[in-house]
């Protein structure tokens, strides 16, 4: 095996790396499912790599190089996306809203290529049975829909029924996650 060789294996490791984070990205966050961009994107590459390596239609060296640049790839942009929150939302993207007071937010519904229908399914499944008990529906980077419900609809816990709470027991604004900038919309 020659340098050369190894060499064009890491490029293509590359190119088809970044051209699968793009492809993945287009598709939206209901692709993904669980997984974020990065997850799928290397359990694919990387399965596609060790069956490449098992049927023997590249040598083990090239397999090596291969699986230590998709890890590489995925390090860097990892650690890009951690120390820079513009390439983060460039790379893992931003939450969604798609409803908001018990109303859907058509713009956040197309954005995500999602019908009525969809949203519907996804609030059941957060055992949401009546869309005015939504404060605001997301999906998240991840693909998951995450509800905030109206205080009204939430559930009764045993500190309701015990005396009020102290005021410090009241979560400080950067402890929410109900808060503009939790949810990344905030305005600049």
């Amino acid at each position: 095996m020659d340098w050369y060789e190894l060499g064009m294996t890491a490029a293509r490791g590359v190119i088809v790396y970044v051209l699968m984070l793009i492809v993945i990205r287009i598709l939206g966050k209901r692709t993904v499912g669980n997984f974020t961009a990065f997850d799928l994107l290397v359990a694919l590459m990387l399965g596609e790599v060790v069956d490449e390596i098992i049927y023997g239609d590249v040598s083990m060296a090239q397999g090596i190089v291969a699986i230590v640049v998709i890890a590489a790839a995925k390090y860097a942009t990892a650690w890009l996306s951690f120390v820079n929150p513009t390439m983060n939302r460039l790379v893992e993207g931003t939450p969604t809203e798609i409803v908001k007071n018990g109303e859907f937010v058509a713009k956040g519904l197309r954005a995500e290529l999602m019908h009525e229908q969809e949203a519907y399914a996804a609030l059941r499944l957060q055992c949401v049975s009546d869309m005015r008990e939504v404060k605001s529906a997301v999906i998240e980077v991840d693909g998951q829909v995450s509800v905030i419900r109206e205080e009204w609809a939430e559930a009764l816990r045993k500190g309701d029924f015990e005396k009020a709470p102290q005021a410090e027991a009241e979560p400080s604004r950067g402890q929410r996650t109900d808060t503009p900038e939790a949810l990344g919309t905030a305005r600049s």
